[in-house]
């Protein structure tokens, strides 16, 4: 039943495609594919109704990834009772995994002590990952929100859910003073310093700002400076959402204003610590500060960046201070800028040098209203999937069939957002 309605989302969204592109359009093609790739293949039922959504080519879900492959497909959720319900499971899986541990970023679906290595951090056999990062506890409170939002059902707002919300409020409040109230450690051996935190296991030293600290960037690598932006800027916006679910699906007042309260400091801090002036390109937002005067300028293709502001409604398009950033973030000036024969746009230190990800630049498309820089962006996706008809990870800027990761379902359901923005765009 399910295949039906994805056969005949992509036939619909084909024709568009190839109405606006003209027929045999690449984009149909990869549209074709790359749309349904989560659901079938990515996708799992598992216990007591939840939905476990592994990343693709590693067995394990990611809180942040997970949110990320199906998001969309929300708009379908909303005219189609089995895509709801395998949203709303695996908002339930999501819940039972932040309540098992807040600090772990990936999961296994059974209590099996599978894991990427054995860290010197807190060990849980359910987990997969121990990096903290703040957008791991972001983005299963954005799809619960969105999914409400968009299909009116509440069933997966159970007591769970409720108590995850007071569980991220805690660790974030908690993390406002990492170096005095964080029991949080984590350490790899053997590893590239990117994979661990200094000073045993607590990171770099930050003072207090009002902001939340992160140990690891949406990359899993590590952060230079404690406080990350953009996901701070993310748990502004996801504070919001915790409001609102608190005050009308629980009337839990109490929660709705601890939630405000953070969500101000927050705020506060970013607009203290990490809107900066730049001699260039005037006063931008940082990627990493540590409110001891470190200010780190550069942006990185996972999600949340700095380039991803207006997609996670922290701030309008047009905004001066982002289109600032978003001018330095496309530049030379951001050191994981790269340009080529083949590519130009944003990579990470997560994969080679000269290696585009996919998913920075549908990202450019989803945060852009020109429909010719749009276009471009969608030509230079579909001239880069190195014959394979998929998104990847990391690619060549000089060479599409060198890429990173055949399977990842994330880039691909983002890719699949992207057409639907440049559709709308155009039509």
């Amino acid at each position: 039943m399910i295949k039906q309605v994805l056969d005949q989302e992509i036939k619909t969204v084909t024709r568009r495609i190839e109405k606006q592109l003209g027929a045999g359009s690449k984009v149909a093609t990869l549209f074709a594919n790359c749309y349904p790739n989560t659901l079938l293949t990515t996708t799992k039922p598992g216990k007591e109704g939840r939905y476990f959504v592994f990343t693709g080519d590693i067995p394990a879900m990611w809180l942040r990834d997970s949110s990320a492959q199906v998001r969309h497909y929300l708009p379908l959720a909303a005219r189609n009772e089995a895509m709801a319900e395998i949203i709303e499971g695996l908002s339930r899986q999501q819940v039972f995994c932040i309540l098992t541990d807040p600090y772990a970023n990936a999961f296994n679906e059974e209590a099996n002590w599978n894991c990427y290595r054995i860290d010197h951090t807190e060990r849980n056999p359910f987990v997969y990952e121990r990096k903290y990062e703040i957008d791991s506890l972001c983005y299963p409170m954005q799809l619960a929100y969105l999914f409400w939002k968009e299909t009116g059902r509440i069933g997966h707002f159970t007591p769970e859910f409720r108590k995850a919300m007071t569980v991220i409020l805690d660790v974030w409040v908690r993390e406002q003073d990492h170096a005095g109230r964080s029991a949080y450690r984590f350490e790899r051996d053997d590893c590239p310093a990117s994979d661990t935190l200094t000073r045993e296991g607590r990171g770099e030293p930050v003072a207090v700002t009002g902001m939340t600290w992160s140990g690891f960037r949406p990359s899993d690598d590590a952060c230079r400076y404690g406080y990350l932006v953009p996901a701070n800027m993310f748990a502004v916006v996801v504070l919001s959402y915790m409001q609102e679910m608190a005050e009308i699906v629980y009337g839990d007042q109490p929660v709705a204003d601890r939630a405000k309260r953070l969500q101000a400091d927050i705020q506060r801090g970013i607009e203290r610590y990490a809107m900066v002036e730049h001699p260039e390109f005037g006063t931008v937002f940082a990627y990493e500060v540590d409110g001891l005067g470190g200010v780190h300028y550069m942006d990185d293709a996972n999600v949340p960046s700095l380039l991803s502001l207006p997609y996670l409604g922290y701030c309008r398009a047009e905004d001066p201070v982002y289109q600032n950033t978003r001018r330095l973030i496309l530049s030379k000036t951001n050191p994981y800028y790269y340009e080529g024969t083949s590519l130009r746009g944003i990579g990470s230190p997560h994969t080679p040098p000269e290696y585009v990800w996919h998913i920075a630049l549908s990202m450019q498309g989803l945060t852009t209203e020109d429909p010719e820089e749009a276009r471009r962006i969608l030509e230079m996706l579909a001239g880069s999937d190195g014959d394979t008809g998929f998104m990847h990870e990391g690619v060549y800027v000089n060479d599409p069939k060198q890429f990173t990761r055949p399977w990842f379902a994330w880039s691909n359901s983002l890719f699949s957002e992207f057409v639907l923005h440049y559709l709308s765009l155009t039509e």
